[in-house]
């Protein structure tokens, strides 16, 4: 498994949260999320993106009859394994139609409790706006802060900035100034300094604007703030704000 790109990442991050990795392929990814905090706020933005998609499926309950229709199978096919006499018999948990059927039961048990645990409660969650959107270096030097914005039914809401990765030393009489740009906005407008390496929470109303597409960067600036009200100085980080829920 390769992780050498910021789309190599990406893409091993939303078919591990899919769960159709290898086994081999799984756990060598399993392994590199133990030590990498990006790669393990990948695996939460995937996590994020997909559970929100449930909410549009209707809640689902297994059949009554699901688990009598798998011992009977079951019975039915240990019953075919003693009567063959074939000669090479295969027994009957080597036989693939077997499998299949089975499989296909429980892959739709386990589809149909899925969805109704987690469609329990969504009501009230689904009167949240959720958005998230991961920050990497411009030249694709990884992921280094994401952010996280939850606002309420009543408008009210939090954005954090988290650091995922270390993001260096900050040169002396520098500082990091944090940006956001809505898609139209005449020009990005500043959320102010933050510190390498801390987690920065504001308020919602902060922002001048939150839509899908948001742009939010984090730029190199003399210290104490870039002194035109807009950038001055190289990007660090950057990324678009992706809607979780709706």
């Amino acid at each position: 498994m390769k992780l050498d790109t910021a789309e190599e990442r990406s893409v091993a991050a939303g078919e591990f949260v899919l769960g159709t990795l290898d086994d081999t392929a799984r756990q060598a990814f399993e392994a590199a999320m133990a030590h990498d905090a990006s790669l393990r706020a990948e695996v939460a933005m995937w996590q994020d993106r997909l559970l929100s998609l449930t909410r549009h499926a209707p809640p689902a309950e297994p059949s009554p009859s699901l688990w009598s229709r798998i011992d009977a199978r079951l019975a039915w096919a240990g019953t075919r394994a003693r009567a063959d006499v074939s000669p090479q018999p295969l027994p009957w948990w080597q036989r693939l139609g077997l499998w299949q059927g089975v499989s296909g039961l429980a892959m739709a048990a386990c589809v149909a409790l899925g969805s109704a645990l987690v469609l329990r409660g969504a009501p009230d969650a689904a009167q949240d706006q959720r958005y998230v959107a991961v920050l990497q270096g411009p030249q694709g030097g990884g992921n280094g802060w994401v952010v996280e914005v939850r606002v309420d039914a009543a408008g009210q809401g939090r954005l954090r900035l988290v650091p995922v990765a270390p993001s260096g030393p900050v040169p002396a009489g520098r500082a990091l100034q944090f940006w956001t740009k809505a898609p139209g906005a005449a020009g990005p407008s500043s959320l102010g300094l933050v510190q390498a390496g801390s987690t920065v929470e504001l308020p919602t109303t902060r922002l001048p604007d939150l839509r899908p597409e948001q742009l939010f960067e984090i730029t190199l600036e003399p210290e104490g703030g870039s002194p035109i009200g807009r950038p001055t100085g190289p990007i660090l980080f950057v990324g678009r704000a992706v809607k979780l829920t709706s």
